[in-house]
């Protein structure tokens, strides 16, 4: 039973969610409103605070800005959808939806690795070359870097959704997941997966393995650098200016190396990880840009000031 249009026949999906008891839904939808309230307060603020404040105007914030769309994004397309079905009897999702759900969850999130990667190239710039530090990062290499991490992500996103929803599906059309999650797709399909084991190699190597490269060769130039600056003050002012993004950076890695290292023979724990990335993580990015950010800080002051002034 070949052939790609034998997936005509499947109109919509169902969707499992997470193996619980019924009464535990509406735990689940709390707990999940809760953090994605967090995620909306958090990434919104960051965003309004760089908007605003014009001495935030420099490339590190331009990508932070973009970093918290990204994260606000990639959890806006998966949580809304899974709140609904915690507490519907009907978890379908149409064709369409589930292919438009995976397109754009693959679309932020490798244009995120992108943007950490084009971050940790502007604090090697800053640290190793800082009197070049404005003329390597100006506004135009800037924008031209979140615009090429956008097209990557969309290159990869439409080779990923075309290979996936583009095989042929058994008599089952039950995703053992709360989301459209290419694994549990492929799992009821009943094509040659040849090709999208191809494509996701062909991915891994040319897309999400140099953005790891960049990172990796960026701190270790970094490293070398601050460990060499005599003055151990200046070693901890150089340090503490990438803490911030090595720990989103080991945040986001982390929690998708764990899912994917995890057995598939365990979808549970592959789902309790998932909302790790999904959810946790871009709840606490913001978190771990402004508790250890001093000019987040003083802007977040600058506004409380001005509104305490008006009322």
């Amino acid at each position: 039973m070949g052939g790609a249009g034998n997936h005509s026949d499947v109109t919509d999906f169902i969707l499992v969610g997470f193996r619980v008891r019924p009464e535990l839904h509406l735990l689940l939808f709390l707990l999940f409103l809760l953090i994605y309230g967090m995620v909306l307060l958090g990434n919104l603020s960051m965003i309004g605070i760089i908007v605003t404040d014009s001495q935030l105007n420099t490339p590190m914030y331009f990508f932070l800005g973009n970093l918290s769309f990204i994260d606000l994004s990639y959890s806006t397309v998966i949580v809304p959808k899974a709140m609904v079905d915690f507490l519907s009897e009907k978890k379908t999702v149409s064709f369409a939806g589930c292919a438009a759900q995976f397109f754009l969850f693959a679309l932020f999130i490798v244009t995120e690795g992108f943007v950490l990667a084009a971050m940790a190239y502007g604090r090697f710039i800053a640290i190793c070359n800082p009197l070049l530090y404005s003329v390597h990062m100006s506004r135009r290499l800037c924008t031209q870097l979140v615009a090429g991490s956008y097209f990557c992500g969309c290159v990869s996103s439409i080779l990923q959704v075309s290979v996936t929803f583009s095989v042929s599906f058994c008599a089952s059309r039950v995703i053992d997941h709360f989301y459209c999650d290419s694994y549990q797709i492929e799992k009821i399909s009943c094509s040659n997966l040849l090709v999208n084991k191809m494509v996701s190699l062909s991915l891994a190597a040319f897309i999400i393995l140099p953005t790891i490269v960049v990172i990796v060769v960026s701190y270790i130039y970094i490293v070398t650098t601050v460990l060499r600056i005599p003055s151990s003050e200046g070693r901890k002012k150089a340090f503490s200016t990438c803490s911030s993004h090595l720990g989103v950076v080991s945040l986001l890695y982390g929690t998708v190396s764990f899912v994917y290292l995890t057995s598939p023979s365990n979808p549970e724990l592959r789902k309790v990880a998932s909302v790790f990335y999904i959810l946790v993580t871009p709840m606490l990015n913001p978190l771990i840009y402004s508790l250890r950010n001093k000019d987040v800080k003083q802007a977040l002051g600058k506004i409380l000031r001005k509104k305490k002034a008006l009322s």
